[in-house]
């Protein structure tokens, strides 16, 4: 096989082997030469053919398995959140929010209308860029621009685009939010993980990334997804200080949970950092088809974006801007949001205090899910649940690179149960770990 693959460049040699993929000579599921055997045969150094492999695997067109080797990938679907299509089973592993809590937009939607937008004008709604600046104000220290964006995940592509080029290093929270995962990996980028623990992003791990070179840093303040931890005071003043050395690598702060956070907001950026952004979408408590976020940034990544949201073709409507204004200003659905804060918090810690009366440690956390840590493999307990009628994810799937050990941990969105429910769901994960 190695004989049918061509080139002198990593580029070139990746550019065959999707060559021979599209046109069916390796199907999906061949396992592709080793790295040294490749090398040999095409008279080429073993970086160079590491690095063919590594732009195939961030492309989607190969995935490693450690030992077992390179295999070209097939056209199954990656994860996602949201709701499983085609199932009959009780989805627990959805991360939505509560649809019941999200505000009825009707009545702001009667005060949206009026004078229309045309090309060339300015591309964020003036009254949304007054109220944002002094929501980011109250926690955002630096000089700042604000950038309204088609929600979080367009912020973050757009952010990556106009600081990176492809085969950057980004350092990413492991387990890692899934669509941060994709944005990487799709972009053609190389993900750095940095690992995780009940404080947040540890510094041991940041250091590493930035050792490795990495240009952009991806942090969720609070609720990170998936295992709900956030950043303590001290932990993001550590980080602060590794940070310190690097002022033009680019922050990007995920604060997702916003307004339905417990917890206090915790930042990575420092008085002096150079390149940052601090993301707050409305999708988790006005609704994921919103599709809003506030970007604030420093003056010039501003100005970097604003070339990527041209009044002629690429700005978020006006009539939604308008519309998320006119929510976020109303006292009502104020009162609503912190309503359904609460009633997150509350749920999530009683289905926590059921799974510590049968001895399984569940932590409190932040966020719409629940991180479970078990004693045995997830994927096997995801099966048994599945006997007993319910839908769970294991950690695997927000892992980032190889792993030598299956995940022992599973997310679960709990929030939306009856107290029924939640009990049954219990007793059988109970059962399932025995």
């Amino acid at each position: 096989m190695s004989d049918d693959i061509t080139g002198t460049t990593a580029a070139e040699i990746a550019d065959s082997v999707r060559g021979l993929r599209d046109r069916g000579a390796l199907p999906p599921g061949t396992v592709l030469p080793p790295v040294r055997e490749l090398a040999a045969t095409l008279g080429v150094n073993r970086n160079t053919a590491v690095a063919a492999y590594r732009q195939l695997a961030q492309a989607g067109l190969v995935v490693s398995r450690g030992r077992a080797g390179t295999v070209v990938a097939g056209h199954e679907s990656v994860a996602q959140e949201g709701y499983a299509a085609d199932t009959v089973l009780r989805d627990v592993a959805t991360g939505n929010p509560d649809p019941r809590l999200i505000p009825d937009p009707t009545r702001a939607l009667a005060t949206v209308a009026g004078r229309p937008v045309l090309y060339g004008e300015p591309v964020i709604d003036e009254a949304l860029d007054a109220w944002a600046r002094n929501w980011i104000a109250a926690d955002l220290e630096a000089d700042f621009r604000i950038t309204v964006t088609s929600g979080a995940v367009d912020a973050v592509e757009r952010l990556l685009a106009q600081a990176l080029m492809r085969d950057d290093a980004v350092a990413l929270e492991d387990p890692c939010f899934l669509a941060s995962i994709h944005t990487v990996r799709l972009g053609g980028y190389r993900a750095i993980p940095v690992a995780v623990d009940d404080e947040g992003m540890t510094v041991a791990g940041l250091r590493a990334a930035l050792d490795a070179g990495v240009r952009a840093v991806i942090c969720t303040p609070r609720a990170q997804n998936p295992t709900g931890a956030s950043l303590t005071a001290r932990r993001a003043a550590e980080l602060r200080a590794v940070l310190a050395d690097h002022p033009y690598v680019l922050i990007i702060e995920d604060d997702h949970f916003s307004l339905l956070s417990q917890r206090p907001y915790e930042s990575l950026i420092g008085p002096g950092h150079r390149r940052f952004a601090l993301v707050r979408s409305v999708s988790k408590f006005l609704g994921p088809d919103m599709c809003l976020a506030i970007a604030a940034t420093d003056p010039e990544t501003a100005n970097r974006l604003a070339m990527r949201l041209s009044p002629g073709t690429t700005w978020v409507s006006h009539l939604l801007q308008r519309l998320a204004l006119a929510q976020l200003t109303d006292p009502q659905v104020a009162a609503d949001v912190a309503d359904a804060a609460a009633h997150y918090a509350a749920r999530n810690e009683a289905f926590s205090a059921r799974l510590r009366e049968h001895g399984i440690d569940a932590p409190a956390s932040d966020g719409l899910s629940l991180w479970i840590p078990l004693p045995l493999a997830a994927r096997v307990v995801t099966e048994r649940l599945m006997r007993r009628g319910w839908l769970a994810r294991t950690g695997d799937e927000f892992a980032l690179g190889d792993r030598t050990e299956p995940s022992r941990h599973l997310r679960l969105t709990v929030h939306d149960l009856s107290d029924d429910d939640a009990e049954t769901l219990v007793a059988d994960l109970v059962a399932a770990l025995r």
